[in-house]
């Protein structure tokens, strides 16, 4: 008897406190939502943490599919339903869950991201639930799987970049108020079964002043990706996304991560890819694509290439507009730019 009534006290115990989480979760999250969009939201779905826990087994380890510093992705099933659940652990910011929750809601209904289904805030941190199109997440060197599995096909990369790249215009051309990620990395990237691209990682995400093409913002993101602009003087714009962007688009045509490896056969975070790149282009040197020597459109790559490094230009105005970018690699793929120009638009 004693035995059954702690069970039952443990119980009651459990439902308080996801009730007091759902309270302060869900009062956060309103704010934000009501702020973003002036009182106009669209409806999404709000889980149980029940339904949560019985989609990933008390978010046992073998439910988990993928995670970051800050975040988990488990796979589970809802009511016969297939979901990809994002877990946030350990935020950098208290926000970041509800900022994630908020603009994901905004970008729902357009390709290039993750479909948002849902949010559970019964957690000390809420649950982010998105439709499943069994995805799979690019690893650190733009690849699928492990750091040392071979490289996708260059018309893949290509595509990829493509559909990244239309993904971060969105941001920055749909709404009256600009959108800037300021976390592009390969590990932001998904690719669903049929696969296409799909950019999510929004919880770093700022929304810029109606009217200001700037903003001054704690610097946050992921080093090697970082525009050294806003690295330094923590001044946030558009072209900040280009800059990650570039670096996004030199490792899936190489192949490898932002960084050298130095002396030791240890990653260097102060030896970067682009400065190394830079400077062969400097001595006339060739670049050594990434891919099986078979796969190599070298036209297309040299172009490719030659974009990149457009967008990781160190002044903000020789960067070329985000909408531009994802208009050249169309052309690129398509391969309607000449070989033999500079290939701009």
């Amino acid at each position: 008897m004693g035995c059954w009534r702690r069970k039952k006290k443990n119980k009651k115990k459990e439902k308080e406190k996801a009730r007091i989480w759902f309270l302060r979760n869900g009062s956060m999250f309103l704010e934000q939502l009501i702020a973003d969009c002036n009182g106009i939201s669209n409806p999404i779905r709000v889980f149980s943490s029940n339904q949560i826990s019985k989609a990933t087994n008390h978010f046992d380890p073998c439910s988990l599919i993928d995670q970051s510093e800050t975040f988990i992705w488990y796979k589970g099933v809802i009511e016969g339903r297939s979901y990809m659940l994002k877990r946030f652990t350990e935020p950098w910011r208290e926000d970041e869950p509800y900022n994630d929750i908020v603009l994901s809601v905004r970008v729902s209904n357009y390709s290039g991201f993750p479909k948002l289904m849902g949010c559970c805030l019964d957690f000390p941190t809420p649950v982010v639930v998105f439709k499943d199109l069994e995805f799979r997440f690019l690893n650190r060197r733009g690849s699928i799987g492990c750091e040392d599995a071979p490289l996708l096909p260059w018309n893949v990369r290509l595509k990829i970049a493509k559909e990244v790249a239309t993904a971060i215009a969105y941001l920055h051309t749909a709404f009256p108020r600009v959108i800037i990620h300021r976390d592009i990395n390969p590990r932001n990237v998904l690719l669903d079964k049929n696969g296409t691209a799909k950019l999510t990682g929004l919880s770093l995400s700022v929304t810029l002043p109606e009217g200001k093409s700037w903003i001054e913002e704690t610097v946050l993101g992921t080093h090697g990706y970082a525009d050294p602009i806003y690295s330094m003087t923590g001044i946030l714009t558009a072209s900040s996304d280009v800059f990650s962007f570039g670096i996004l688009m030199l490792v899936l045509l190489m192949g490898r991560r932002p960084f050298l490896v130095g002396s030791d056969g240890v990653l260097d975070p102060q030896r970067l890819m682009l400065d190394y790149v830079r400077d062969l282009q400097e001595r006339g040197e060739p670049v050594e694509f990434g891919g099986d020597s078979n796969d190599m459109r070298l036209c297309q790559m040299k172009m490719f290439l030659d974009l990149a490094l457009r967008c990781c230009k160190k002044r903000n105005e020789d960067r070329p507009k985000m909408i531009l970018v994802a208009k050249e690699i169309k052309l690129i793929e398509k391969g309607k730019l000449d070989c033999s120009g500079d290939g701009q638009i």
